[in-house]
């Protein structure tokens, strides 16, 4: 049984160690019938980036032919090798880890980066060449393509550039000022993207970029137009990431069985599936990462983890949320709450973009594509919808909302509240402290907000605070023989003899505060109309709540 390769992104480590690889390498054979040889690829965190530019680095080093059989011989490209396999001088960055602590920092750590590859790169192929530390980034990439050129008449390099915008995004979220700077007109990183692109007029034949956003192609990047970006290609949807196909064949390798696969999978389908980056994409994808986590975690303690997302990448995920701060001339809590709510946004999304330009709906709403907070739902009239892929990125997003709220409202909301709320549920199916919050929340929003509250308002900002309780499961207008309930908190251990809890919600202006009792015996009609559905049936101490809110007042009753 070979290991699963969580956290490996070498692929000769992979290979060599005896972890198992998820064939992506026909995907290879795909790209090099491509008419283009300069590709820009760009997909969230924690898709398997790195890990696809290390199979392309062992694939095309000439340095490597002697090792094809062993590295390759269990894979597509493997038993359908292509004629340029093991023919090219790999030059290989990795911009990620820079201290973005100022510009200055930035532009060491980025002169830095491009030293080691270029020392790594000479000394592996025998170049006679000096990296004189005097010399530019810039500097270093011209004189080294210089002396290739007259050092290795005849061959070819190809450039891979992993992580291209990690360091731009972060000055971005953090320093925008330093960001302005680094793509200003005589910006440093600028000039070496324009000598790159001078040494595809010689010696350098392919190059492969991935990176997060597009937030940097423009700016950094310019002058260098003769990259084709394959993102939203459809050919490419299920190059990084795992199918559903993939997924189960993964757990059968190890030796999960069958019966155990259709516990494992829908667990997986509801927090880490519903990825999709083409409008014509066939397939949904699974982010590659929290799979393995998962499964890594289940093989080893027997039991499906307590914590479904990595704490890694829940904080890669979060830090990001700085950049959404760029969103200036549009209301930022408008799109998030159309998305967090369920109904989507239909837009084109933004290919390139400056962010030290204009940075409005279109851009913050394209952003939150690329970063994986949302992803292609479905597509009207030509235009993708947009909408959250899966649970897990509800719950970041759902934490993203709160922490806006407290931010614009000035709270201060301790993270043991959340536990006090929790318990409270818990064990005596109480929703008080879940009902003292959101009033807070209600209390403390402008006359301004109100008047475009509605029940769906007020649902999404208890929906957000629920999602913060990690022992329970929320459901969120889940189908009950065609009856759909607002809230349904199950605790994720049934066994454990912690409450369930229903809500429906209601919502009145302050002028239409007479219609309270109204509202009341509607919300009460529809609870007890749920309560006799089978599923509904099926949960032990099942606590039913009516909630009206008018204006900022909230009228609880408990349904007996």
């Amino acid at each position: 049984m070979k290991k699963l390769p969580y956290g490996i992104s070498n692929y000769e480590e992979l290979v060599k160690d005896g972890y198992y690889y998820v064939d992506k390498t026909r995907y290879i054979e795909q790209l090099e019938n491509l008419a283009e040889k300069r590709i820009i690829f760009l997909r969230p965190r924690k898709f398997g980036k790195t890990l696809f530019t290390s199979v392309l680095e062992n694939y095309y080093d000439v340095k490597k032919q002697d090792e094809f059989n062993m590295l390759f011989k269990d894979t597509y490209i493997g038993k359908n090798p292509t004629k340029l396999k093991n023919s090219y001088h790999i030059l290989r960055f990795n911009f990620s880890g820079i201290n973005t602590k100022d510009e200055e920092t930035t532009m060491k750590g980025f002169k830095e980066k491009v030293s080691i590859s270029i020392e790594g790169f000479v000394k592996r192929y025998g170049i006679d060449f000096y990296v004189n530390p005097d010399l530019t980034s810039e500097g270093l990439l011209s004189s080294l393509i210089e002396a290739f050129k007259i050092q290795k008449a005849g061959e070819k390099i190809y450039v891979i550039i992993d992580e291209y915008d990690h360091f731009a995004n972060e000055l971005l979220g953090f320093r925008p000022d330093q960001f302005k700077n680094l793509v200003s007109k005589n910006g440093w990183v600028r000039k070496w993207y324009e000598i790159l692109k001078e040494g595809t007029e010689s010696v350098v034949d392919r190059i492969f970029i991935t990176g997060v956003a597009p937030i940097t192609l423009d700016s950094m990047t310019s002058g260098f137009n003769i990259a084709s970006d394959k993102t939203q290609d459809p050919r490419f949807n299920e190059m990084m990431g795992f199918t559903k196909e993939e997924l189960i064949k993964l757990m059968e390798v190890q030796e999960i069985e069958k019966d155990e696969q259709e516990k494992l999978l829908p667990i997986m389908k509801e927090n880490y599936d519903g990825y999709k980056f083409s409008i014509d994409a066939k397939e949904r994808i699974y982010n590659s990462n929290m799979c393995l986590y998962f499964l890594t975690s289940y093989l080893d303690f027997g039991k499906v983890p307590e914590k479904l997302v990595d704490v890694n990448i829940a904080s890669d995920y979060n830090k990001i949320g700085n950049m959404l701060t760029l969103c200036k001339n549009e209301n930022r809590l408008d799109i998030i709450e159309k998305t967090i709510s369920g109904e989507g946004i239909l837009t084109d999304i933004v290919q390139k973009f400056n962010p030290a330009i204009e940075f409005g709906e279109r851009e913050l709403v394209s952003m939150l594509y690329y970063l994986g907070y949302l992803t292609i739902e479905d597509e009207v009239a030509g235009y993708p919808k947009l909408n959250i892929p899966n649970k897990v990125m509800k719950e970041i997003y759902s934490e993203y909302f709160l922490k806006i709220l407290d931010e614009e409202e000035n709270l201060k909301i301790d993270s043991t509240y959340y536990t006090q709320i929790g318990v409270e549920i818990a064990l005596e199916g109480k929703i008080d402290k879940a009902i003292e919050l959101l009033q807070k929340y209600l209390k403390n929003l402008s006359n301004r907000d109100y008047i475009k509250f509605d029940e769906k308002y007020v649902k999404l900002i208890f929906y957000c605070i629920a999602m913060n309780l990690k022992i329970y499961i929320v459901k969120s207008e889940m189908e009950l023989e065609r009856e759909y309930p607002d809230i349904v908190l199950i605790p994720r251990e049934r066994n454990k003899g912690y409450n369930s809890v229903m809500i429906e919600f209601k919502y009145l202006k302050k002028s239409e505060e007479n219609k309270l009792s109204e509202k009341q015996k509607e919300a009460k009609e529809q609870i007890e109309r749920y309560s006799n559905t089978e599923e509904m049936k099926s949960l032990k101490k099942l606590n039913k709540y009516t909630v009206v809110a008018v204006n900022d007042k909230i009228y609880v009753q408990n349904i007996k």
